[in-house]
């Protein structure tokens, strides 16, 4: 699942300022799309080619619970597919998806530590996807295994399962002159 390699990059010619970009896949949620896909169709099919003769209500609570499962399935699924993470010298900037919603942006001054997760789970979180927990704070996980921890000012953390993630937080602690906390973030 390792799509990219998460090495500071310069932005621009001649600037100092450098850029981490990290992303995370899960191609397992595309077998999930399209079973949506597939629902969505079978929604079509029977408003299309059913003969309306057991009633209305029936083919009509059959049609409109197909579609919506289908919807949701398709588009709640492709919306975690991916995650971009994009660190410069401001902020870190979550996107999630191909249309890249929903979106966190998280300014630096606001982060007080950030810690690698060997091991993030969606069964810890509660899935995939945008999740919060009270007693955890909240994360963004598009799949199983390492994730970005930050701490921030207001006692919250976030979370972000992105590959390379310990290079993302080598970024920001070198950016912030953060120590290391020499031991890895319990996500």
């Amino acid at each position: 699942m390792r799509e990219h390699a998460g090495e500071p990059k310069h932005a621009g010619t001649g600037t100092h300022t450098a850029v981490w970009v990290g992303r995370a896949t899960n191609r397992t949620q595309w077998v999930l799309a399209a079973l949506g896909a597939a629902c969505l169709a079978l929604g079509i099919q029977l408003a299309v080619s059913s003969t309306w003769t057991s009633g209305i209500a029936p083919l009509l609570m059959s049609v409109i619970g197909c579609v919506a499962a289908g919807l949701l399935m398709l588009f709640g699924t492709l919306a975690f597919v991916n995650v971009d993470v994009r660190i410069d010298g401001d902020a870190l900037e979550v996107r999630c998806g191909h249309m890249g919603l929903p979106r966190r942006r998280i300014l630096l001054t606001h982060v007080v530590a950030a810690d690698f997760a060997p091991q993030v789970t969606p069964r810890q979180w509660g899935g995939w996807g945008y999740r919060w927990r009270p007693e955890k704070g909240t994360a963004v996980v598009v799949r199983r295994g390492e994730g970005l921890v930050l701490r921030l000012g207001d006692g919250r953390t976030f979370t972000i399962t992105v590959d390379d993630a310990e290079a993302g937080v080598r970024f920001i602690r070198d950016r912030l002159h953060l120590p290391s906390s020499g031991f890895p973030a319990g996500a």
